[in-house]
């Protein structure tokens, strides 16, 4: 199995070095618009640095990592390599907004699709990917899939139509942890906490509750309720957020990252 990623930036970059874990470097092409950067991880992960062409004539995995507006143009490119193929291999597309249909139609020839929405924390294996599929993507070539990116961390099939919805939680989402997280430690360093310690804490507190959630299986309001003491310091923060309308500006920032990728469809 040869698997080639057309674009290497910070997903494409990220999902390569997961499929490194569990691919020779032999199996692994890497093409980028910049050539240096393709080269630079080819170079790191034990790669082959290519091209485009290449990745389209020789690789059976064909992972699409370009910016949704560039997609048409390298899908076009690569058409007549693509249709000359005697055996298909699997365009796996990343751009947000792009239906599998409409990778299929760019690419114009009925070629078996995943689509996949993988988020950042791909890179130290502990990502979520969700995948949808066309109807010709066969048991064996999910099955294949499922090995590339076995070291990214989770991966979860999802109907199409609802993949939009589950990348504003699972790939938009982690910007907004960020901005929690930075926040949480200013707001230690007001309390006076050097800055460094501050930063450590807020990031090991939300790993640790996040994987304390997904171990035990509980609601995120029963951990909550457990820590918040009768009249203690915890539930006076709580009443601080409540205030501030915490949980209504998190459910808007969901909303609207999904909105405007159903905007980025038109």
């Amino acid at each position: 199995m040869t698997v080639g990623f057309i674009g290497t930036g910070h997903m494409g970059g990220a999902l390569a070095k997961a499929a490194a874990k569990v691919l020779s470097g032999s199996q692994i092409l890497l093409s980028n618009r910049t050539a240096a950067k393709a080269e630079t991880l080819a170079a790191q992960i034990g790669a082959t640095a290519s091209d485009n062409d290449t990745i389209a004539v020789e690789c059976d995995y064909i992972f699409l990592g370009v910016k949704p507006q560039m997609m048409a143009g390298v899908l076009s490119d690569l058409h007549l390599l693509l249709a000359a193929r005697k055996t298909p291999c699997v365009l796996v597309s990343m751009a947000a907004g792009l239906t599998v249909a409409s990778i299929r139609e760019m690419a114009g020839v009925p070629l078996p699709v995943i689509r996949i929405m993988p988020n950042v924390a791909c890179a130290v294996g502990q990502g979520l990917t969700l995948y949808a599929c066309s109807k010709d993507v066969t048991e064996e070539q999910v099955q294949g899939l499922l090995s590339i990116l076995a070291a990214s961390g989770r991966l979860e099939a999802l109907d199409e139509h609802l993949i939009d919805a589950g990348s504003a939680v699972a790939g938009c989402g982690g910007a907004f942890a960020c901005l929690f997280m930075e926040a949480l430690a200013d707001g230690a360093v007001v309390c006076g906490l050097p800055r460094d310690k501050a930063l450590r804490y807020a990031q090991q507190m939300l790993l640790g509750t996040a994987a304390l959630a997904l171990e035990s299986g509980s609601h995120p309001v029963v951990i909550k309720d457990s820590i918040c003491s009768p009249g203690g310091t915890t539930i006076a923060g709580v009443q601080a957020l409540e205030e501030s309308g915490f949980r209504g500006a998190a459910m808007d920032a969901v909303v609207a990252s999904y909105e405007r990728t159903l905007e980025l469809k038109k």
